[in-house]
């Protein structure tokens, strides 16, 4: 690593170490609000955890809403082609980690035009019903069996099962590729660990998952279906279908994205319901009128990506700093869904408060989250179905994986109420 230019002093207040992003949200945000108020893009150095020897100096924070938003909806100044996330990762790792995710440009809107057109209101409509009745079908076991981890027996079910539908995954692929993806968001905890270097983490979700994208496309190709990934791998870019690399890669990316964040939401949205009893019971005097409005907050409330890097594209300058060309800027999407200047009193959970735009999905721009529509879908029917059915339900305080990127969470021990099934 080279020496910091003499006008880049680190911050006093560090969000780059492991010890950081061990803490619990709100410790955390002790360091993040003295940022958002006094230095909104800070200058810090690289972040521990990388799967390689930093070549960068650092990277700027930045943790207020209004700059969240404009890095987001500014592709010219802050690409993503270099990269998404805040550690060091090798290209061809990123490039097979990231898919459209690290693209700009025309290639970018191709690809992600590709993918979009299941994800429409118009399509989650037509899914409603399915999502509906899944639900139901996950209470009904949670209810026989009374207790047990709620992430594997809840959360994980619905964005699993309804993703991999819309794909037409077969069965025998599901729980592993569900694995899969969540080890590629936590290769520096070391509970998923198990004594590998975060490298071989990364690297075996990765290729677990790649293998099952080239089975997939070759499956689909022998036989195709009326779905998302039927249409991929017919779909013709610049008058050529898509390879099977750029396939695997497509599910590799697709396979994170439609499993980690809903999860997330479900465990720690319940959670903060369960906490919060008085907005559990303002939400149930008017379930269908309240609903969509308690989504929002929860999505602010949880923030189940935490953070997401660009690089600049040429001189400018954002928050009063002077940003080279090629600097790495990180959006802490945690900081932004927390900014005093947006969100009164945002350590309180009120699902009646007037939304103000949080930044869960991405602060807006080319990369806002396709499956915001199915999301908000799933979290409505989970919500309805735990609360209306369970109303005894309890969970432990939540273990949460140790990293930068995903806020998801390891286990939570729910009971029901109920007696347990033998």
């Amino acid at each position: 690593m080279t020496t910091p230019p003499a006008d880049r002093e680190y911050d006093p207040v560090e969000v780059s170490s492991l010890n950081f992003w061990a803490m619990s949200p709100r410790e955390r945000d002790v360091r993040l609000a003295e940022l958002r108020k006094n230095r909104p893009v800070s200058w810090q150095p690289p972040a521990e955890g990388g799967l390689m020897a930093p070549e960068n100096d650092g990277y700027w924070a930045v943790t207020s809403h209004e700059l969240i938003k404009y890095v987001s909806r500014r592709p010219d100044l802050f690409c993503s082609g270099e990269g998404i996330q805040m550690e060091e990762v090798p290209p061809d790792l990123l490039e097979a980690a990231s898919g459209f995710l690290a693209m700009d440009g025309d290639k970018h809107m191709t690809m992600r035009k590709l993918v979009s057109n299941a994800f429409t209101p118009r399509q989650i409509k037509i899914l409603e019903e399915s999502i509906r009745a899944r639900a139901a079908g996950i209470v009904d076991r949670l209810l026989e069996l009374g207790e047990g981890d709620f992430v594997q027996n809840v959360a994980k079910q619905m964005p699993m099962n309804t993703f991999y539908d819309i794909a037409g995954l077969p069965e025998q692929y599901r729980d592993q590729a569900a694995h899969n993806a969540d080890e590629m968001a936590a290769w520096n905890d070391p509970d998923v660990a198990h004594g590998r270097p975060p490298a071989e983490v990364l690297a075996d979700g990765m290729i677990g998952n790649l293998t099952i994208g080239f089975e997939f496309a070759e499956l689909t190709r022998a036989c195709p279906r009326d779905d998302v990934w039927s249409n991929l791998v017919s779909a013709e870019v610049d008058g050529k279908t898509l390879t099977d690399e750029e396939l695997a890669t497509m599910f590799v990316l697709l396979s994170f994205a439609g499993n980690d964040t809903t999860r997330t939401s479900i465990n720690l949205g319940t959670k903060a319901f369960l906490e919060n009893p008085d907005q559990l019971a303002y939400l149930l005097e008017d379930f269908d009128g309240r609903i969509n409005n308690a989504i929002e907050e929860v999505l602010r409330w949880v923030s189940p990506i935490m953070t997401f890097r660009r690089t600049a594209t040429q001189d400018t300058v954002l928050g009063g700093r002077q940003i080279r060309k090629g600097d790495w800027v990180v959006m802490f999407y945690a900081s932004g869904n927390r900014d005093e200047s947006v969100f009164v009193d945002p350590w309180k959970f009120d699902i009646s408060r007037k939304p103000q735009g949080h930044v869960a999905f991405g602060g807006g721009g080319p990369h806002y989250c396709i499956g915001s529509f199915l999301a908000q879908s799933m979290l409505r029917h989970m919500f309805d179905q735990l609360f209306h059915r369970v109303p005894d339900l309890t969970l432990t305080e939540p273990e949460l994986l140790v990293g930068n990127f995903a806020g998801a969470v390891k286990q939570m021990h729910a009971t029901t109420g109920c007696p347990v099934a033998h």
